[in-house]
């Protein structure tokens, strides 16, 4: 399948950049994004964008220069998680920027390309690494990691209410047997949870999509990297500046909303509550619920269907610690 970046007007729309402005793409997968972005900040302005998956980059960095007509020198590519942004931004001498896009889902590749092990659709190893230069991996997770582990990781981050059983289970069945294929996991977690061999699944979503994503989110630790991705982003954000996310599940979306809960609302101590300016709002919400894809969008494209696009502008420096 094509790759179809999720929610591109809507983000074009709300972002609002002008010309000559710094943005951050975190997440530059394909470049689809990228190429609307750059189009909106000119040749004046500057892009800087996020990608740790080497393919992807080396795909992107193709698809931009096409689209730019060879015109890059506004464009600086940083080959690493989005997790270290304030310190490979400040590396390329930027100290503040205009507006920044995270998109948080799964590129086309890693779907699509079965080696990479995201997906149970076809067979591939275990790998859900989007950095392919890290150790850790999904087989090795669940090879190695202990029963209590596994059972809060897909508890945790896949909201997976069999967990327990899911996680006892396979921690039995690898005394004799590894697990080192897609299919061959997927499979044993539904006749784990349909309780033999034969018994059919009666929901909607195979029992191991949850334990797959909690897998993925393990193996690449992405909630503590969104948590510290904020922060920075934050801080980096000129006044009147843009962050502008596009989660796909409720856990990603979570973060977000309480992390900007948080600076829409500041709690300030006794002492501070003197000050007028101590509680006043340090970010404000430019959707007050999140943007969804039309139908006509899931149509289209039918991973947008969980995409939830939130947009916030900063509005006060945060106090100084």
């Amino acid at each position: 399948m094509d790759h179809v970046s999720v929610l591109k007007s809507d983000v074009e729309k709300l972002l609002d950049l002008k010309k000559g402005e710094i943005v951050v793409d975190a997440t530059l997968g394909l470049g689809g994004h990228a190429m609307m972005l750059l189009k909106n900040i000119g040749k004046t302005g500057k892009l800087v964008a996020f990608e740790q998956d080497e393919r992807n980059l080396k795909e992107a960095k193709k698809r931009i220069k096409e689209f730019a007509k060879g015109e890059t020198k506004n464009v600086f590519y940083i080959s690493d998680n989005f997790r270290y942004l304030k310190k490979r931004i400040t590396e390329i001498g930027i100290k503040k920027i205009d507006a920044i896009l995270f998109d948080l889902g799964l590129s086309s590749p890693h779907i699509d390309d079965s080696n990479r092990g995201f997906s149970f659709l076809n067979d591939g190893p275990l790998d859900m690494r989007f950095d392919e230069r890290n150790s850790l991996t999904a087989e090795v997770v669940v090879n190695e990691w202990k029963e209590e582990d596994l059972a809060r990781i897909f508890y945790e981050y896949g909201e997976e209410k069999y967990a327990r059983k899911i996680a006892r289970e396979i921690c039995s069945h690898r005394k004799t047997e590894k697990f080192t294929s897609t299919l061959q996991l997927a499979t044993f977690i539904e006749v784990a949870v349909c309780g033999g061999v034969g018994k059919k699944w009666r929901e909607k979503i195979h029992p191991a999509t949850r334990v797959f994503q909690a897998l993925r989110i393990a193996v690449n630790d992405e909630l503590k990297a969104l948590s510290d991705a904020l922060d920075q982003a934050a801080e980096m954000l000129n006044i009147g500046g843009r962050i502008a996310v596009i989660s796909y599940h409720s856990l990603e979306d979570r973060i977000v909303k309480q992390f900007f809960k948080k600076l829409e609302q500041p709690q300030v101590s006794m002492q501070e509550s003197i000050y007028r300016n101590h509680g006043d709002s340090i970010f404000e919400p430019i959707t007050r619920k999140p943007v969804v894809p039309t139908d006509e969008e899931i149509a289209q494209n039918r991973r947008s269907r969980s995409a939830k696009l939130r947009v916030y502008k900063k509005v006060r420096e945060l106090p100084q610690s």
